[in-house]
Order: C-alpha cells, then sequence, then structure tokens
C-alpha cells in the first residue's frame, strides 16, 4: 500500500510502488495492484480513475484543500501520466455533510478569496456562520477541471450523522476511515 503524510494541502506524489510517498494530500498511479491509502475522519477522500491509461488517483480533502486546489490538483496530476479528465471517473467517500459542518468567518473568508461563487456552497446560520457544503464544492471544482458531472459519484453520506458506523473528528469520535483502491 502506498500512502503519505497528509497536510491539509494540494501537493501529489507519483507512486511507483507501495509504501511512504511523501509529504502531500494527493497519490496518482498507473502500477497496477499498488493500493493507495488517504485517511479521513470528516475531510473527503475523492477517488480518481482513467480506465482508458489505467490511472488511479486519491486525494484527501478538507476545507483547506478545497481552498487549495487539492482536487484539481489530482486531476492535473493524472493527466500529466496520461489520463484525460473527460474520461475519469471519481468517488468521494463518506465525509462530513452540510448538515453538520458549521464553520466561521476565517474559512469562508479563504473559500471566498480562492473561488468566485463560493456561497452556492455554503448557508449562512448566524453572525458570522456558515454551514458548508465540501461535497458540492469539490463536485463543481472537479467539474471544473473537465470532469464530467455524470461520471462523479457521491453517497453524500455525512461521518457526523453516522457515528455508529463512521468516525467524525469535530463530533469528538477520533478514529481515522481509510480509504484503499488499486488498479486491478
Amino acid at each position: 500500500m502506498a500512502y503519505a503524510k497528509q497536510v491539509h494541502g494540494a501537493a501529489v506524489a507519483r507512486v511507483p510502488g507501495a509504501g511512504f510517498a511523501g509529504i502531500g494530500d494527493g497519490l496518482v498511479t498507473t502500477e497496477r495492484g499498488v493500493p493507495l491509502a488517504v485517511f479521513t475522519a470528516d475531510c473527503l477522500a475523492i477517488l480518481l480513475y482513467d480506465p482508458a491509461v489505467p490511472a488511479l488517483g486519491a486525494v484527501h480533502v478538507g476545507w483547506r484543500g478545497t481552498v487549495k486546489g487539492a482536487a484539481q490538483a489530482a486531476v492535473r496530476a493524472l493527466e500529466a501520466l496520461g489520463a484525460r479528465g473527460s474520461r475519469l471517473h471519481a468517488a468521494i467517500a463518506p465525509s462530513i455533510g452540510p448538515c453538520c459542518y458549521e464553520v466561521d468567518e476565517p474559512v469562508i473568508g479563504a473559500l471566498s478569496a480562492a473561488y468566485d461563487g463560493w456561497e452556492a456552497w455554503a448557508r449562512p446560520v448566524g453572525r458570522g456562520r456558515f454551514m458548508l457544503d465540501l461535497w458540492a464544492a469539490n463536485e463543481a471544482l472537479l467539474a471544473g477541471a473537465g470532469l464530467d458531472r455524470a461520471r462523479i459519484e457521491n453517497p453524500r453520506r455525512c461521518t457526523a450523522c453516522t457515528p455508529d458506523l463512521l468516525y467524525s473528528y469535530r463530533k469528538g469520535n477520533r478514529g481515522r476511515l481509510a480509504t484503499v483502491a488499486a488498479l486491478p
């Protein structure tokens, strides 16, 4: 299995084989049988796959990674391996949903500085408080990076709403989820 030290950024490592891939939040490979792993507790794990190459990517994306463009960086890294955004399939693993993800002005300030139209991803709930939809944000960013929205799978399963099944850092259930995928 290949893994990285995740730092809530947008760096993507090319994985030639199993083991530690370095510091960053994304992993990409064309190597068959090398599982890529990302670890989350409320952040998104996004898997990307181009069957024509074949190429696989896995990326850890929280609000900081969304602001820094982690999903788009993973798409670009896969394109550098011969993938095409228009062929990519994406899957978003369970993560905190807009029902439970309340953020404050510093998060919204960073998001609004990074993207026009960020308002579509946030619902005001009080003075300087917003419910943030990282699912919608990253779906839009993936589509902007060339993916067909019909190829973006998202079960919209909230980690905070499912404590009997999933870990949620924000809800005090401090374990971690592993999202693992490999090319056959």
